[in-house]
């Protein structure tokens, strides 16, 4: 009620003051329209009256003239009438002519326009016309009109029109009223739903209120406002001088008190095996295993994993758990049980036989089989329940990890509502032309846009992905924010580029460099002096062994002086032996070192030690502390970690890194000597450098890139990604204050899940 008397007392306020002024001109302006009409009726009087009464004047008949005038005067509006004549005779006047005007005084009543005289009955106008007989004036006409009818129809006219704008008042304010409520009303439901994130922090069921003009200012304000506190509370990462796991564990005790944290991937830790009556236990070479495993260390939490190890069943509990590392648990490791036929379906299928060529740049066709994705999504359903097994509350932070989870994050989301789900694609991400040939491609989307936020090593990973849903989904893409709404649920597309622990582990750089330089050329039969390259990869097509191969070959050519003194070591860590093009791949990794050795073989040395087998963290790092040159020519890579643990293996601040640019690696190392791996004579000229370039430059390049490393570490990686699902956590809580009653139904069947599992 007190909004609408603010739109409708000012409003007649201002109506009657318009009225209040209008009416006296209304009256003046009646007035000079009927003085125009009347003087108009006067002069039409006078040429009627004229012939008929110049015949009047000749005969002198005054009497007559006189009833002349008083039957024309009988008209209501017509008050009198008379004669004066230009010469000295009488006048013919009626009686109710005015004693006012007289015939001798009316120079002041002449004119075309008459003149206004105010007498007891009203306001008279006074016309005088001229009249002539053979074109000699004769005399003057005087009428004189009755004006009284004009103040009652003033009168009239200001009842009517008082009335009128009442009306209108009462018409327009109404409608204002009317019109104030709705706008009122839907201005109050737009500002809430901006207040409740849609638009902002999530997408709105219809059209985005952010979208109205009216709200457009609002809206861009709140964004801003948005980013200024994320800036602000992001202060912290940039702040931070040094990322340790006291750094994350500090983010989880302020910012994520008392909530679970939890890794999902494909591959485990630790790896239990069974040699004989023994159980050993080692690590894979992993990428992911390498960046995750110190984050858990240091935040505790729980691992779940395919436990694929042979002897993986014979340690773990009851509930399928066993802590880790074993010389010190930190965390758990929860095991996910597989058959043979989900395995090779789900992992060797699926996932490396489909997407693993579809997201890699090396030219090998991908496989898609409906076999495969049924298995492939029947595993990402079994992960899912073993999250929400392990979930002690409703909102665990879920760290999904790499492409053999696409369906996951939806899938956990479906179950429990509250989750924060950070999605880590460790593998570029196609174009969207690439990854539309995939049959299950709007699938494998909706389930990745069911994590809070989605990361990857680089923008440029982000923004094909943000095209691929643009292209591919009924989405809607914010490129501002770098989000993406889609099935009532927002997800942050963000760049997280992965690195290594810093400082490396005390075991890992226990032994000093020159007894490592030693051990290994005596383990290879070489001598002190001999320069050394090394390689560290899985045997995958992607990772450009081949290439580097044909490099050693091609320094040997171009430049002889290397013929005996240079050795190249490849470990290449067996991987997915079950695969068709990696069984090749093999094949052809081996008869390639084979050639070039048989090529080479008057030298005293061999110019290719190739090593498949798998090595332990320890054993690789050795090679990197012995080692001249590495080597890293991936045909196409998320990051590649093994040029940061050379870096970092390298506290002498000697060797020099030749990086693949086709690597994330190679946009945050660019002291390292940059390749193209298809351009054989290029990388066979970066060896030549690499192997002759200067100490002192080799020490400027390297003291530059590990700084990088140390500033950008592995638990800077994880801290920002923490960071930022304690910012969604606080939307998500914002956004409770005011959720649709679908929304929280929804959460409550989750909590209920989760307390009944």
């Amino acid at each position: 009620m007190r909004l609408s008397l603010r739109f409708v007392l000012p409003l007649f306020l201002a109506l009657g003051a318009f009225a209040y002024a209008a009416v006296p001109l209304v009256d003046r302006l009646t007035l000079q329209w009927f003085v125009r009409d009347l003087d108009i009726r006067a002069s039409l009087i006078a040429s009627t009256v004229q012939e008929p009464l110049q015949d009047l004047i000749q005969t002198g008949k005054r009497t007559r003239m006189l009833a002349f005038f008083d039957r024309i005067t009988t008209d209501e509006r017509l008050f009198a009438m008379g004669y004066c004549p230009s010469t000295a005779g009488q006048p013919v006047i009626t009686s109710t002519l005015p004693s006012q005007i007289r015939c001798s005084d009316l120079e002041r009543f002449s004119g075309f326009s008459g003149h206004l005289l105010e007498s007891a009955t009203g306001p008279l106008l006074v016309s005088v016309r001229p009249l002539e007989a053979a074109g000699v004036p004769v005399g003057n006409l005087v009428v004189v009109h009755d004006m009284s009818f004009i103040a009652r129809r003033s009168a009239e006219t200001r009842k009517y029109l008082y009335l009128f704008f009442v009306g209108l008042g009462a018409t327009v304010a109404l409608i204002t009223v009317v019109i104030a409520q709705l706008s009122w009303r839907g201005w109050v439901q737009g500002l809430r739903a901006l207040l409740r994130g849609e638009g902002l922090l999530r997408p709105s069921d219809g059209r985005s209120v952010g979208d109205l003009p009216e709200l457009r200012p609002i809206a861009s304000d709140l964004r801003s406002l948005i980013r200024d506190l994320e800036a602000d509370h992001r202060s912290r990462d940039e702040d931070q001088l040094a990322w340790t796991p006291d750094t994350l564990r500090a983010i989880l005790r302020t910012d994520l008190p008392g909530h679970d944290v939890m890794v999902v991937s494909n591959r485990e830790p630790y790896i239990h095996v069974r040699r004989g009556d023994i159980i050993a236990l080692w690590q894979p070479a992993s990428g992911l295993v390498t960046a995750m495993e110190p984050i858990m260390r240091a935040c505790s939490g729980t691992w779940i994993a395919h436990g694929g190890g042979s002897a993986d069943r014979e340690v773990v509990d009851e509930h399928d758990h066993v802590p880790v590392p074993p010389e010190q648990p930190a965390y758990q490791l929860r095991r996910v049980w597989l058959t043979p036929e989900q395995e090779a379906g789900y992992y060797y299928g699926f996932a490396n036989e489909g997407l693993w060529p579809l997201c890699h740049n090396a030219h090998v066709r991908p496989i898609f089989r409906t076999s495969d994705w049924e298995q492939y999504a029947t595993v990402n359903r079994a992960f899912a329940q073993a999250v929400v097994e392990e979930a002690s509350s409703p909102d665990p932070i879920v760290l999904v990890q790499d492409y053999h989870f696409a369906l996951l994050p939806r899938m956990i989301q479906e179950q429990l509502p509250d989750a924060t789900i950070v999605s880590f694609w460790h593998i570029p991400w196609p174009n969207p032309e690439a990854f539309a040939i995939c049959p299950w491609r709007e699938e494998l989307l909706d389930g990745l846009l069911g994590s809070s936020i989605l990361g990857f090593h680089t923008q440029f990973h982000c923004n094909n992905f943000v095209d691929t849903v643009d292209r591919l989904l009924e989405a809607r893409v914010d490129r501002e924010m770098f989000t993406v709404s889609y099935r009532s649920k927002l997800t942050a597309v963000k760049r997280y580029p992965i690195s290594i622990e810093w400082p490396p582990s005390p075991a890992l750089l226990g032994k000093p460099v020159e007894p490592c330089r030693l051990a290994v050329r005596q383990r290879h039969g070489l001598p002190a002096e001999q320069a050394l390259g090394v390689g560290v990869d899985r045997l995958d097509y992607t990772k450009g062994i081949e290439e580097r191969l044909r490099a050693v070959e091609r320094l040997l050519e171009m430049e002889p002086q290397w013929v005996g003194r240079f050795t190249f070591i490849q470990i290449a860590a067996p991987t997915r032996n079950r695969i068709e093009q990696y069984q090749e791949y093999e094949t052809r990794v081996r008869a390639m070192a084979t050639r070039i050795n048989e090529r080479f073989a008057g030298a005293p040395y061999p110019p290719i030690v190739l090593l498949v087998e798998h090595h332990q963290p320890q054993d690789i790092y050795e090679y990197y502390r012995a080692a001249d040159v590495c080597m890293v020519t991936s045909l196409h890579d998320g990051m590649n970690l093994v040029a940061k643990e050379f870096v970092s293996a390298r506290d002498d601040e000697r060797g020099v890194l030749i990086l693949s640019q086709f690597t994330g690696a190679a946009r945050e190392l660019p002291e390292a000597i940059i390749v193209n791996p298809y351009d054989t004579d290029q990388c066979a000229a970066a060896l030549h450098i690499a192997l002759a370039m200067p100490a002192a430059e080799q020490r400027a390049r390297i003291r530059l890139m590990r700084g990088l490393i140390q500033e950008f570490n592995v638990y800077r990686w994880a801290g920002r990604m923490l960071i930022d699902a304690a910012g969604m956590r606080r939307r998500v809580r914002l956004l409770d204050r005011a959720a649709t009653p679908e929304r929280l139904s929804r959460r409550a069947a989750g909590r209920e899940a989760s307390r009944t599992k």
